[in-house]
C-alpha cells in the first residue's frame, strides 16, 4: 500500500510540503479552502539557504527564469539618505554559501512550486475544499471537510498560514498577536519609473518608527517596496480591507529624505497588512504532535524583519521530505507504523531554529525602527561593522541533514 498524506493550505508553504512528500514517495491529497490556486502579496526575498532547497528540488532553472539576483544589499537612513552598511551578494553569497541570494514575485514562486507539483503523479489537488477538523487513529488520521467530505491518510499537514485551523485544533492557543506594525506593500514597473529610482538591489532604510524595502524581481524588471510603519489597524484583522491610501502613507513618510520621499509618491498604488506573529516557538509539540504536523506560518509565524518567512516554510518541507525517506534512502519508509517517531524527528529539527529565527526577526524590528541613543548606536555600528552584522552565516549556511 502507498502511504498517503493530507495537506491542509496551497499556498508556498503546501504547495512545498506536497512537493516535498511525493518526491519521497508519499500519495498526496492537498485541500485548498479558495476557489482557485493563486498567491497574493508582493515579492520575497530567498536566502541561499532557501534557494539550496529549490535546486535540490530541480527547480534551478525555472527560478533563474523568473528570479532577480542582486548583486548588493545596501543599508541607508531613512531620514539623511546617508549609506550605512553594505553586503555583497551576487556571485559574493554564491561563492561563499554554494548557493545565490535571489528576489521574487510570491506569485512567481507559487505557480513554478504549482507547475512543479502537477508534474508529479500520485497528487490530487481539490480547490474549494475547507478543512472544519480532523481526528487521529492508530493508523492514520481523518480529515473532515467544511461540506462534509472526509479524508483518509497516515499523517496530517497543516499548512494553512497564520489563522490555522490545524493549529488550532492541535495546539488551543488562541489568535496570533498583533504587532501595531502596518505593512504598505507595492509592485511597481521598473520603466514607469524615472531612472533614479530604478534599482537592481537590494535597499533597506531605517528610520524612527518606521523602514523601507525596496528590491527587483521579476528578472529585475519590476521594483517591489514595502513600507511598514507602526500604527492602529482599525477593525478585525481577519477580516481587513486591504486597499491603502496613498496619501496617508507619503503622510507617515514626510519627515524621510528626499530620495525615499520621491519614490513614495511614485508608486499610486499600495495594499496594506497589519502584521500578526506568535512569540517563538517554545518546543517540539508546537511543529508537531502524533500524526499532525505543522508547517510554515500555522506553526512559526514571524515578522518580516529577517526575509525569511517563506524561506523556513520551505525549510520545514524540505525536513519534512528528509525524515519520510530516513534522510534520503532510496526506498520510502512505511508509514503506518513509524510516523509518529518520522514526525517527531522532523519537529526536534526544526523547531529550535524556526524559533531562533522568529526571536532575530522580533529583535531586528526593534532595532529597524529605533529612536534617540539606540538609533545612534545603530547608525554608528553599522558604518563599523556593515558586512559582518549583516551577513548571516548561521542562518545562509542552511541546515544539514
Amino acid at each position: 500500500m502507498t502511504e498517503k498524506a493530507l495537506i491542509v493550505g496551497g499556498g508556498i508553504g503546501g504547495l512545498a510540503a506536497a512537493l516535498a512528500c511525493v518526491r519521497a514517495g508519499v500519495e498526496v491529497d492537498l485541500f485548498e479552502r479558495a476557489a482557485e490556486f493563486s498567491e497574493v502579496g508582493a515579492g520575497i526575498q530567498l536566502g541561499p539557504n532557501v534557494t539550496a532547497v529549490l535546486h535540490a528540488w530541480g527547480l534551478k532553472d525555472v527560478l533563474a527564469s523568473v528570479a532577480a539576483f542582486p548583486e548588493r544589499l545596501q543599508v541607508r537612513s531613512a531620514s539623511s539618505g546617508a549609506e550605512l552598511g553594505v553586503l555583497a551578494l551576487g556571485s559574493v553569497a554564491q561563492a561563499r554559501y554554494g548557493f545565490p541570494y535571489a528576489t521574487i514575485h510570491r506569485a512567481d514562486l507559487h505557480a513554478l512550486l504549482l507547475t512543479a507539483l502537477q508534474s508529479q503523479t500520485g497528487v490530487r489537488l481539490y480547490v474549494g475544499s475547507a478543512a472544519a477538523g480532523f481526528a487521529q487513529h492508530d493508523d492514520g488520521v481523518t480529515l473532515q471537510m467544511a461540506d462534509g467530505r472526509e479524508a483518509h491518510g497516515e499523517l496530517l499537514v497543516g499548512a494553512d498560514g497564520l489563522w490555522s485551523a490545524v493549529r488550532q485544533q492541535l495546539l488551543h492557543d488562541g489568535k496570533p498577536l498583533a504587532t501595531g506594525h502596518l505593512a504598505y506593500r507595492a509592485l511597481v514597473p521598473q520603466r514607469s519609473l524615472p531612472e533614479r529610482m530604478r534599482s537592481q538591489q537590494v535597499t533597506a532604510w531605517l528610520g524612527p518608527r518606521l523602514h523601507v524595502v525596496q528590491y527587483p524581481v521579476r528578472r529585475g524588471d519590476w521594483l517591489n517596496v514595502v513600507a511598514i510603519v507602526q500604527g492602529r489597524m482599525v477593525g478585525e484583522v481577519e477580516s481587513w480591507d486591504h486597499s491603502a491610501n496613498a496619501a496617508e502613507l507619503q503622510r507617515l513618510m514626510a519627515a524621510t529624505c528626499a530620495p525615499l520621499q520621491g519614490l513614495i509618491h511614485a508608486i499610486e498604488q499600495w495594499r496594506l497588512w497589519p502584521l500578526s506573529i506568535r512569540l517563538p516557538m517554545r518546543g517540539a509539540h508546537e511543529q508537531a504532535q502524533g500524526r499532525v504536523a505543522l508547517l510554515g506560518d500555522a506553526a512559526h509565524p514571524m515578522l518580516p524583519y529577517l526575509a525569511q518567512g517563506a524561506g523556513m516554510a520551505l525549510e520545514d518541507a524540505a525536513e519534512l521530505g528528509r525524515v519520510l525517506t530516513r534522510d534520503g534512502a532510496i526506498q520510502p519508509v512505511a508509514l503506518s507504523r513509524d510516523l509518529p517517531a518520522l514526525l517527531n524527528q522532523y519537529a526536534q529539527r526544526r523547531w529550535q531554529r524556526n524559533a531562533r529565527v522568529q526571536a532575530r526577526a522580533i529583535r531586528n524590528g526593534k532595532i529597524f525602527h529605533a529612536t534617540g541613543p539606540m538609533r545612534w548606536g545603530r547608525d554608528a555600528a553599522m558604518k563599523l561593522l556593515g558586512e559582518s552584522l549583516l551577513d548571516l552565516p548561521w542562518l545562509y549556511g542552511g541546515v544539514q541533514p
